[in-house]
């Protein structure tokens, strides 16, 4: 755990109870193994009422400025709380791993000390199709790049695809995902055995914003016009968990060409997928993409699966009992 004073401060006490208590809902989450974030701390912190009264702002047109009848929801909050962590770990109060960025990544190569590590490696990420035997294809697509490691989280143990549309996709990629897809649609051999042809699914989340609610409607059309047939499926943010989680709302956007229509059938208010938390995110795919599953079919897949990593795993074992 990266706690290192950098600098000293000299905190107020109620920056120091702010701190603490951005510390304890880091805590929370990590005990279940998700990182925050720095967005979506801040909703924790908006979702439970913690900023302080003082901090309630009003949009003039122009601007914010404090009004003791405003909203906590605003810029300069997300602003503030941004600050604070970043003393806090400089001060040597917070810890500089409990706040990721999905975007700020360092890669390299991967290495290994034998030729018995690589084997073993092999064995624990060995994998094959879990899901090449199902009637449906599925595929889950989130507007934001940020909330990529909540979906990773629920799709991988589910053998599932993700893709991040980072708001609306490119032509290019959107070509490349109509191609994927119906690859998988028109299945060729299996284990010598014609699969024939099966049905695809993308299950979309989003922002429950004018533009956020006209993407889904996008990813369908232009998947229709380079011939994926496939059906897209919004399972975020509805109306419905709108009204379930009680998200934060923010004013939507006057700036938006989509802002008329939006307001006519859901009014000036708007909701960020964001704000919802990760593990109802994480159980929500969960339960769709398991109503969409024959696990009677895929179960017996993981059985061979695992059967070939411990395979793998001998010939590591029986390989470093040589060197």
């Amino acid at each position: 755990m990266p706690i290192i004073e950098y600098q000293k401060t000299n905190f107020r006490q109620r920056t120091l109870e702010i701190i603490e208590t951005a510390n304890s809902i880091i805590e929370e989450y990590q005990a279940e193994s998700y990182d925050l974030t720095l967005r979506q701390l801040y909703y924790q912190f908006i979702a439970r009422d913690l900023f302080p009264e003082g901090r309630r702002w009003k949009w003039t047109g122009k601007r914010w400025i404090k009004d003791p009848n405003g909203t906590k929801n605003a810029p300069p909050n997300y602003k503030w709380l941004g600050t604070l962590i970043n003393d806090g770990r400089l001060a040597g109060l917070i810890d500089w791993n409990s706040i990721v960025e999905r975007t700020r990544q360092h890669e390299k190569n991967s290495h290994w000390d034998s030729p018995a590590e690589i084997i073993a490696s092999a064995a624990e990420g060995y994998g094959i199709d879990t899901r090449v035997d199902q009637d449906l294809y599925i595929e889950v697509w989130v507007e934001k790049d940020a909330l990529i490691s909540v979906i990773e989280r629920a799709c991988q143990p589910l053998d599932v695809g993700y893709f991040s549309c980072r708001g609306y996709v490119s032509q290019s990629a959107m070509w490349r995902a109509a191609c994927r897809i119906t690859k998988q649609i028109d299945r060729t051999y299996y284990e010598s055995e014609m699969m024939g042809l099966r049905n695809a699914v993308v299950l979309h989340l989003g922002d429950h914003d004018p533009s956020g609610i006209n993407m889904t409607e996008d990813i369908q059309n232009r998947l229709d016009m380079f011939g994926a047939m496939v059906n897209v499926v919004r399972i975020a943010l509805n109306k419905e968990q709108v009204e379930k989680y009680q998200p934060p709302p923010n004013p939507v956007k006057q700036t938006d060409s989509r802002s008329g229509d939006y307001e006519i059938e859901y009014g000036d208010e708007c909701w960020e997928l964001d704000a919802l938390d990760p593990r109802v995110i994480t159980k929500l795919i969960e339960k769709h993409v398991q109503q969409r599953t024959d696990q009677f079919k895929r179960d017996a897949l993981i059985e061979k699966q695992e059967a070939d990593r411990e395979k793998l795993q001998e010939i590591s074992d029986n390989l470093q009992g040589e060197l």
